[in-house]
């Protein structure tokens, strides 16, 4: 094409489209595009790298790390044997089911990992969930599926889903939940587990445990007539876990010399007290055998050695169908314990963790888990903080726990089968416990955030007297809820100035400094006197992202206040009733003299409104709506003040702030605003311009007249008198412009936007004091006999 058609055609599509003929030069798509990527090549090979970690630190290992690793994954694999039997038992399913999860998360864990420190593996909320998605689907199909069969389906898809998230680099929607929201489900998760073992504990029975917790209680308590032989070897396992932890760490503190040694009796207290449990059970039960094949007291029974579900997984589409609504409360869990667990362990030990990898890790986990007849695993905190404690070098140390639970599973199953069911109970009452949010943390949650600690009490309270699931909505729809709220009613601030040094008695400079106007807040010292900007300014902050929730907020504060500090620049007191707007009536009926001239001596004592002055350092985004609000804003203010009123910004840090602000018609002056809207929800057409436009051309035909009349020295009130171009002074000693030249209402700092308009404020009184002195008469005083 030629370049004439060219230029005609460019031509052309601006007049269609509004667009500017020489615009200011601002950020475009193209830009955006080449920032994502410098080099997509060697993008693509590292993300391909990046989904093995392993391969980053396998050919530095070295003798040091394996003995740590050696000591640490022996430990976890001590009690990650008999809680994962006791997970199971909370699961509804039998126990080694619980020793497959525990094999396949140490195992495939440590080749897809970021944390050496984490330990996947069945955990006691994703079992409780997993129990329940069992209840949910057999009460609405009998028995079509069994409970492993539920269990292992579960475990695929979440797992197949996790997998996704973590592929295309969506972790990042996970910190939309916060921690006070993850605290409360984990708590009242924590009391449902607890309460559904005391029945097993005690060995009553003849009660639903899985029915919402404060049922389970108080059937509980009713049934304490009915305890058995259960109970017995449920308290002393239960008082002697304690015990045995008490001692250790109050022995720590005395004698800290030994405390490597209390360290590693305090963790195998688990496997000590289920070993003499079970030889005391095997003493108990091995005589009294009834005649229908029971014994005294609940036990494990038969435990199937070695790997007996090894396979292709049996994903029924029916089941799946079934699944549908169970998944997002088991994906969430899933997702979310092990990410909190990860993330927490690397600020103790200093190390980063990527969420997209972990993620992947867990995902792979579950998926592949279905081979082995693994129910869902995910990070475990215990078992994590043991892992850690016990010096736990490099991920490998899973390899370690794996063969642990090998052996367990192939040399260990004759053993498991005198294991008391309330033994099981107590270990799991001893381990949940320390989930229960401490009361210093919840205070914590009080001190820093109020409404927080109501999501907090909100989850435990539904959790409790409801399900699990509804306390994890619950605690999710209120944290989203609270960060809507946060983002549509943001604070703001109007600006005043103090005067600060930094010594009292120094000789250094002193600087103003811009604080709120409103100095009670707990903030600021309110002895301390804050001067309110120059007459006819106003300096506001804001403290959110420009969006389309908060947008007439920030019109409605800035317009209000405008009317409240400032008078309108044209005075309409003597217009008639018939000929004011609808919606101003001017004084009310029966008003006397004396009033209506003190409201007339009070408004004339108030400034014209010159300049807005928006500190844009806590905004990060703005959306059309926002530019629209601020469009709305200028030409509401503009009425009110009848006359241009300049627009300043300060500190827009982010180019695509600065692109839309330019395209709303901000930036180059008043005179660059555009005449109609920017986010119209009815098309306008050109034949009908707003009143704004026609305001603007007509103010303009006035001074045009006025300066050629003698007043042509003095700079039009519309432009300003000053060049807004921040400097750098460079290694050589010469300048360079920080702010493009050709937006001179775009200022790097606050304290120079001000003093633009002050300037600028000093120009205009200039001007209108010259047109004045001319026509003999005020400039608003003409203005009103001619438009009268």
């Amino acid at each position: 094409m030629p370049s004439s058609a060219k230029d005609t055609a460019k031509k052309l599509g601006k007049r269609v489209v509004h667009a500017p003929d020489d615009p200011p030069p601002v950020v475009s798509v193209r830009d955006w595009i080449r920032g994502l990527s410098d080099d997509p090549k060697r993008d693509v090979i590292n993300y391909f790298r990046s989904l093995f970690p392993i391969f980053g630190w396998i050919t530095r290992y070295n003798l040091g790390w394996a003995t740590g690793d050696l000591i640490a994954g022996f430990t976890v694999g001590m009690v990650v044997v008999p809680q994962s039997m006791s997970y199971a038992q909370i699961a509804t399913l039998p126990s080694q089911y619980g020793l497959y999860s525990a094999f396949v998360g140490v195992f495939v864990y440590c080749l897809f990992a970021t944390s050496k420190d984490v330990s996947i593996g069945p955990v006691a909320v994703m079992s409780l969930t997993v129990s329940h998605i069992i209840k949910n689907v057999q009460d609405a199909h009998g028995d079509r599926w069994d409970g492993p069969q539920i269990a292992t389906t579960v475990a695929f898809i979440c797992g197949f889903i996790v997998l996704g998230i973590g592929l295309l680099r969506l972790g990042w929607i996970v910190e939309f939940i916060p921690a006070p929201a993850v605290s409360g489900f984990m708590t009242g998760s924590a009391i449902n587990i607890v309460s559904g073992q005391v029945p097993g504990l005690m060995g009553i029975t003849g009660f639903d445990t899985r029915a919402a917790t404060y049922k389970v209680i108080i059937n509980s308590l009713k049934g304490l007539p009915r305890t058995k032989m259960d109970a017995a070897f449920g308290l002393t396992g239960l008082v002697s876990l304690y015990l045995i932890r008490i001692t250790c760490d109050l022995l720590t503190k005395r004698y800290p010399r030994r405390a490597r040694v209390f360290f590693f009796i305090s963790v195998f207290r688990n496997a000590f007290v289920v070993l003499v449990l079970t030889i005391a059970s095997w003493l108990y039960c091995r005589h009294r055998k009834s005649a229908s094949g029971k014994y005294p007291i609940k036990i494990l029974k038969t435990v199937p050695s070695g790997f007996r579900h090894v396979g292709q997984p049996n994903i029924d589409p029916a089941l799946v169908s079934a699944l549908a609504g169970e998944l997002p409360v088991a994906t969430i869990i899933l997702l979310l314990e092990h990410i909190a667990i990860s993330k927490s362990f690397g600020r103790v030990n200093n190390y980063k963790i990527n969420p997209n990898q972990e993620l992947i890790a867990i995902g792979v986990t579950n998926t592949v888990g279905t081979c082995f007849g693994a129910y869902p695993a995910t990070g475990s905190f215990s078992r994590s903080a043991l892992k850690s404690k016990s010096g736990v070098r490099t991920p490998l140390a899973g390899i370690v726990t794996a063969l642990v639970v090998i052996v367990a599973l192939y040399g260990l199953t004759p053993a498991f089968f005198w294991i008391p069911t309330a033994g099981l109970s107590a270990v799991i009452i001893h381990a949940v416990a320390d989930l229960v949010a401490s009361p210093p943390q919840v205070y914590n949650y009080w001190r820093v955030s109020p409404l927080e600690f109501v999501i907090w009490l909100a989850a435990v309270l539904v959790t409790v007297f409801s399900t699990i699931e509804n306390g994890i909505y619950t605690s999710i729809c209120a944290s989203l809820a609270l960060l809507l709220v946060r983002i549509a009613r943001p604070r703001g601030y109007f600006l005043g100035k103090v005067r600060v040094r930094p010594e009292p008695s120094g000789d250094a400079e002193a600087r103003d400094v811009y604080v709120p106007l409103q100095t009670e807040n707990g903030v600021l010292n309110p002895h301390v006197k804050v001067d309110p900007p120059s007459p006819g300014i106003i300096v506001y902050r804001f403290e959110e992202s420009f969006l389309y929730p908060n947008s007439s907020l920030v019109n409605s504060a800035i317009v209000d206040y405008a009317k409240e500090h400032t008078r309108r620049g044209r005075d309409i007191a003597a217009v008639s009733l018939s000929d004011r707007p609808w919606n101003d009536p001017g004084p009310r009926r029966g008003t006397s003299e004396e009033d209506a001239e003190e409201a007339r001596r009070v408004r004339a004592n108030k400034p014209l409104l010159h300049a807005v002055v928006l500190d844009f350092s806590g905004v990060s985004n703005i959306d059309t709506t926002g530019v629209q609000a601020l469009v709305d804003t200028r030409t509401e203010v503009e009425r009110w003040a009848d006359r241009p009123v300049e627009f300043h910004f300060a500190t827009i840090l982010s180019p695509w702030i600065r692109r839309a602000l330019i395209a709303g018609g901000f930036g180059a002056g008043a005179g660059s605003a555009v005449g109609h809207e920017i986010a119209a929800v009815v098309p306008y057409r050109e034949g009908h311009r707003d009143e704004t436009a026609r305001r603007r051309e007509e103010d303009a035909r006035i001074d045009d007249l006025d300066l050629e009349s003698g007043a042509g020295a003095h700079h039009h009130r519309r432009q300003p008198k000053f060049h807004a171009v921040e400097v750098s002074e460079a290694a050589v000693g010469s300048f360079e412009s920080i702010v493009p030249a050709d937006t001179p209402f775009f200022h790097l700092d606050l304290a120079g936007a001000v003093r633009a308009a002050e300037a600028g404020l000093k120009g205009s009184e200039a001007t209108d004091s010259a047109v004045s002195s001319l026509k003999g008469y005020p400039r608003d005083e003409k203005r009103t006999s001619d438009e009268a």
